[in-house]
């Protein structure tokens, strides 16, 4: 199951776009209790997902929210994983410097790890429903791109400027967690490649962990020792929802300063999970193993899967 996330976040982004990871999961779980539900750009633009829609306006490529539903009891709330798939990451127009731009073929981690997840539900045959929602974009510089100082509007109404192109994963996350919150969640769980200042602060040892209930900060800080995926909790303090203040719309994508970059972004999700119990883990940090040890192979590392899993179990 973790090889299914390793051989997506692998897959070179000419071989994985958003349509071809639309086509892995209708092959996938063609035969299975999960149903499928493909938000295409025209539902987006209905729904007014204003982030997703707006990261990939510079691509040829046309976005999806991928939903898979696995529903045994129909009476009862879902638990919602919700994972960033960016197919490719350039940075837009805010571009990235070119040294190993090439990795972010694997920006869709997140979207790999829920997907991966999904399989095992489907495998274990859990009692309980559980969605995966995945928005799934490119990334990419063009004279219609988003720029920096444009204002957009995400699918719960919140508007947000937007002061760096390359903060785009907080934006497709912000729709599908938004989408979860209209499904009447119990639970979100989101992951996403979402900071190189998670990498900063944890190094390669460890995701980030951040939530709105102490009793899921518990749960995941115990399932990690049975997994060997590391997490360390970081704060969600309030002073840092001030570096997000914006002249002209409710919120800014990001801060511009050099402090507290992992938080500030997932303060920015916090926005849009409204009063559900969430946790957001950044697993920008461990997306990839530098070589193989063990049971890590080099390349990408599946990162998010068993830990999931362990999630569900308990």
């Amino acid at each position: 199951l973790v090889n299914i996330a390793r051989d997506l976040a692998n897959a070179p982004a000419n071989y994985l776009t958003p349509t071809d990871f639309v086509s892995k999961a209708k092959k996938h779980f063609e035969k299975s209790d999960v149903e499928i539900e493909i938000i295409d750009h025209k539902q987006a633009e209905k729904a007014g997902m204003g982030g997703l829609l707006g990261v990939s306006k510079g691509s040829i490529e046309k976005p999806y929210l991928l939903v898979l539903k696995y529903l045994p009891n129909k009476d009862e709330k879902p638990i919602c994983l919700v994972g960033k798939g960016v197919t490719f990451d350039s940075g837009g127009i805010s571009i990235k410097p070119s040294s190993k731009m090439s990795e972010m073929k694997a920006d869709m981690s997140g979207a790999a790890a829920v997907f991966g997840a999904m399989s095992a539900v489907n495998t274990i045959g859990y009692k309980k429903n559980i969605i995966g929602i995945m928005p799934l974009t490119e990334n990419m510089p063009a004279n219609n791109a988003l720029k920096p100082g444009d204002v957009i509007t995400i699918s719960n109404g919140k508007t947000v400027e937007i002061l760096n192109t390359d903060a785009e994963g907080r934006l497709i996350l912000a729709d599908a967690i938004s989408h979860a919150v209209t499904l009447e969640a119990k639970e979100i769980v989101d992951l996403a490649t979402l900071t190189g200042a998670c990498l900063v602060a944890l190094g390669t040892v460890a995701s980030g962990l951040f939530s709105n209930s102490d009793s899921l900060i518990k749960t995941f800080e115990k399932g990690c020792k049975n997994t060997g995926e590391e997490l360390w909790h970081l704060p969600l303090y309030e002073q840092y929802k001030d570096l997000l203040k914006s002249d002209i719309a409710d919120i800014s994508n990001c801060y511009e300063g050099r402090f507290a970059g992992a938080s500030t972004a997932a303060i920015f999700l916090q926005e849009f999970v409204a009063k559900t119990p969430w946790v957001h883990l950044d697993i920008a940090p461990t997306m990839s193993n530098g070589k193989s040890s063990g049971a890590d192979v080099k390349g990408m590392s599946g990162s998010g899967v068993r830990t999931l899993i362990e999630y569900l179990d308990n």
